[in-house]
């Protein structure tokens, strides 16, 4: 009688698993609440932008119109040492997802042998009542055997389930923070990139007020060589020159340091990135587009990573909450075995075997109920930390929409004091000329207008780099459609 298939069996424990295994122990996850602002405090009196300067775009920069900004803006994501870094990191977390996937499925082994056995047999027989003979022969046994098996521990409670679930947030956590670490790359490049021109054309300013000095000096020498200037005023007059000429050596360090810092930023030596002056450079400042405060909880990356962290650490509950389960695992095996390999595959010789096996934690001292506490715990504490994060980039909006609206407040009295210092320097100088006015006048004015017109360009470029700290609150062309979904 032939044994008994152990397929029907088999194919019903099977599907009582599966049945189960759609059970998922611990909290669905929702998304935590946060209190948005019905609207930013220092956009009263605000001038939003046209729809065609809006910053909701992947190339965010392109908002400043500066084509060699663009240029380098494009290497950060492909060279920079630290973006490449945190791409590895997101693979890495993708990597972790696959792995807790195939716990979903049954393990599947094939195994094989063979192995021979030798013994020694004595035989006596005997050759009368005295006399006996005995002789000694090898016996050789052989043994074949082959089998494929399968194991599987059927999620029954959900825990492998979580942990993909948290997996999965955990990728796109990681996601979001490279999405992050390439917003602020790209911003410190900018924010660089504009101090670099501001150096540029503080740098053009010193070198047409050297000429002014030294043209006022030669004036000066030639009233001393009269005997209508005293040599105090030749004095001053140099000591105005060395300063303006010191200056201007002083700020090739600035430039050269903020070339330096880009250069790092798109990955390539120092020594390999040159940066040409532009002569003339007159920054153009973008306005910025008009958003409500909800829509900051989309278009940031760090605040979506912080989300997802809640999301990864709220899945977590479940896997700790089905240790008070037991786990259970099905097994089975079909092969054959034989002591002649030319004879393994007969069905005579087919062997099989099921079974399943449980095992039910009795007393382990309260720790599942301490893993339990620990991860509502860490639950709690990632939504508060996403909660703070939307906090922290109100905050950041807040602060640049009130820099920029004092800055905007502040340029046209800068103007007017620079183009006000500039006609007096003008006048003085003429009437120091004609012999109406002494020299430290003279060199007051042009101190004055000076420093008016540094003030001016420094303020300009101020509003550039606010724009870019602004626009990088605001999470720059990034939303949170871009996370991938598995």
């Amino acid at each position: 009688m032939y044994p008994r298939s152990p397929r029907p069996t088999l194919i019903l424990a099977l599907a009582g698993a599966t049945a189960l295994s759609a059970c998922m122990v611990g909290p669905n996850y929702v998304r935590p609440t946060v209190t948005t602002p019905p609207a930013f405090k220092e956009t009263n009196g605000w001038q939003p932008a046209r729809p065609q300067d809006a910053i909701d775009r992947g190339a965010w920069w392109s908002v400043f119109n500066d084509d060699v900004l663009n240029g380098l803006e494009q290497k950060v994501a492909v060279s920079n040492q630290t973006i490449a870094g945190d791409a590895a990191a997101y693979e890495e977390a993708r990597a972790v997802v696959a792995e807790q996937r195939a716990a979903l499925f049954p393990t599947v082994n094939l195994t094989g042998g063979g192995s021979a056995s030798g013994q020694t047999v004595t035989t006596t027989v005997p050759i009368s009542a005295s006399r006996s003979v005995t002789s000694s022969s090898s016996v050789v046994t052989h043994t074949y055997q082959i089998a494929l098996g399968a194991s599987w521990a059927p999620d029954l409670w959900g825990r492998v389930r979580r942990e993909i679930e948290s997996a999965k947030a955990n990728a796109q956590a990681t996601a979001a923070d490279l999405a992050d670490a390439k917003l602020t790359l790209q911003s410190e490049l900018a924010a660089d990139y504009f101090q670099l021109r501001l150096a540029d054309a503080v740098e053009e300013l010193l070198t047409a007020t050297v000429k002014a000095y030294q043209r006022t000096l030669n004036i000066t020498e030639n009233k001393y060589k009269s005997g209508v200037a005293a040599q105090s005023d030749v004095l001053q007059a140099k000591s105005q020159l060395e300063t303006a000429q010191a200056n201007l050596v002083n700020e090739e360090t600035a430039r050269a340091q903020n070339e330096h810092a880009i250069a790092m930023l798109i990955g390539v030596a120092p020594a390999d990135l040159t940066i040409a002056p532009i002569a003339g450079w007159k920054p153009g400042v973008p306005t910025t587009p008009e958003l409500v405060p909800s829509q900051i909880l989309q278009r940031r990356p760090d605040i979506a990573a912080a989300e997802r962290n809640a999301k990864a650490e709220n899945a977590l509950i479940g896997v700790q909450i089905a240790g008070y389960f037991p786990d259970i695992t099905l097994s089975g095996s079909y092969g054959f075995a034989s002591d002649a390999l030319s004879t393994l595959f007969r069905a005579s010789n087919a062997a099989w075997s099921y079974g399943a096996s449980g095992t039910q934690m009795v007393f382990d001292g309260g720790l599942v109920n301490a893993e339990v506490k620990g991860a509502k715990a860490a639950y709690r504490q990632s939504v508060a930390e996403y909660r703070q994060a939307v906090l922290t980039a109100f905050q950041q909006v807040e602060d640049e929409l009130a820099a920029d609206r004092v800055l905007q407040k502040e340029e046209p009295f800068d103007l007017a004091a620079s183009s006000d210092a500039d006609k007096a320097e003008k006048i003085l100088v003429n009437e120091y000329n004609a012999g109406t006015v002494d020299f430290t006048s003279v060199v007051t004015a042009q101190a004055t207008a000076l420093a008016a017109r540094q003030t001016l360009v420094t303020l300009q470029v101020q509003r550039l780099t606010t724009q870019v700290s602004l626009i990088e609150a605001l999470g720059g062309g990034w939303t949170i459609s871009d996370l991938p979904k598995d």
